[in-house]
């Protein structure tokens, strides 16, 4: 079974996986809440597996909550049988954790970045640290996304001894395919994530006021899911001025990436990969993002991008300054550099191969802590 908090986490990023796994003959089970999104049953028949609907209060704090969600994947785990289990995200890593633990079922963890509760010094994060410690005693494996975030649980003493790194979820190249360079006079520029402050679109909507000044040539797109009424507001205004065109959520990203000069991602969230980097990446875009984890193992300046300082919308327009100032063709070139590089280090394959070693070791004993 594969645990998550949503349908994307599940589907996005691990489908290949489950296509592996039914190869391979494996009853394959998902696990996550009901969405308005999306139809959970609807997307596991068709993608061959079992859809449990699993609520889960991703940002509560109440105790007899999250209670109610380990005496879920316990009852799950027993009832169906479960002979291994793949968990993502905090709630379900820990409390999937807990619940595989005392089922004696083999589970491995993995860690798609720290969230803030774990990486804001505070009460939450003496909490949550403490849970993962219990969480993470018996667990086979706990997969990390960068190498930050597994120095943070080593230093922590969190089942050192059972950790590994991935690179991040992998981007499918076949889907994210390398796509023609644009031409023509106008640049396009791409901002694709949840609308938070957190992902920088603070310093994006900023810096695309700023440079739409002296480059009217640009265009800046947004695209996201967007659930605060104060940004709704705010990017309708902007589209209505021309500095932005806001597209709300899109599930077909490559009319998108097609038409994209560069991809920006200005986040100073805790990152584990980003996937925005990888898929445009993988689509033969030049990026420009911030110097942190989960971002700068993407991106080497100055050759498949550039980067910037978190939270700094005079140095974003710097950078951005910088990629308008070069040639079409070496614009061209940082893109099929990113292209490159994806293909060397971040194939979805390298992710998928190493779940399937771990489902190959099911017998050995996890070690006791």
């Amino acid at each position: 079974m594969l645990a998550g908090n949503s349908e994307m986490v599940i589907f996005r990023f691990r489908k290949e996986l489950i296509d592996a796994l039914r190869e391979k003959g494996h009853r394959v089970y998902v696990s996550f809440p009901q969405s308005v999104f999306g139809d959970g049953h609807t997307a596991a028949k068709n993608a061959g597996c079992h859809y449990i609907n699993t609520p889960i209060a991703s940002h509560g704090t109440n105790p007899f909550t999250d209670l109610r969600l380990l005496r879920s994947y316990t009852q799950i785990l027993r009832e169906n049988r479960i002979d291994m289990l793949f968990t993502y995200t905090i709630k379900p890593n820990i409390y999937g954790g807990i619940a595989a633990s005392r089922c004696g079922v083999p589970y491995v963890m993995n860690i798609s970045g720290l969230g803030t509760a774990v990486e804001n010094p505070g009460i939450l994060q003496y909490i949550t640290l403490r849970l993962y410690r219990i969480a993470a005693r018996k667990a086979q494996k706990i997969f990390f996304q960068n190498s930050e975030n597994r120095a943070f649980f080593q230093k922590h003493g969190i089942a050192a001894a059972r950790q590994g790194l991935l690179p991040g979820s992998g981007v499918n190249l076949c889907q994210y395919h390398l796509l023609p360079y644009p031409k023509g006079e106008k640049i396009h520029f791409l901002f694709m994530a949840r609308i938070l402050r957190e992902k920088g679109i603070d310093q994006y909507l900023e810096a695309a006021a700023i440079i739409r000044q002296t480059h009217p040539q640009t265009v800046f797109h947004v695209l996201g899911v967007c659930t605060d009424e104060t940004y709704r507001r705010t990017l309708a205004q902007l589209t209505d001025q021309g500095v932005i065109q806001y597209h709300g959520p899109q599930n077909d990203l490559l009319p998108f990436q097609a038409m994209s000069s560069c991809t920006i991602h200005p986040t100073y969230y805790p990152e584990g990969m980003s996937n925005v980097l990888l898929e445009s990446a993988a689509c033969g875009r030049p990026l420009i993002t911030t110097d942190r984890s989960g971002c700068r193992e993407i991106v080497e300046d100055g050759v498949n991008g550039l980067i910037c300082r978190p939270r700094d919308t005079q140095d974003l327009v710097a950078q951005i300054e910088k990629f308008l100032a070069l040639r079409w063709d070496q614009r061209r070139d940082m893109g099929l550099a990113g292209r490159a590089r994806v293909e060397r280090e971040f194939d979805r394959q390298i992710v998928v191969d190493a779940y399937l070693s771990e489902l190959a070791d099911i017998d050995r004993q996890p070690a006791m802590v």
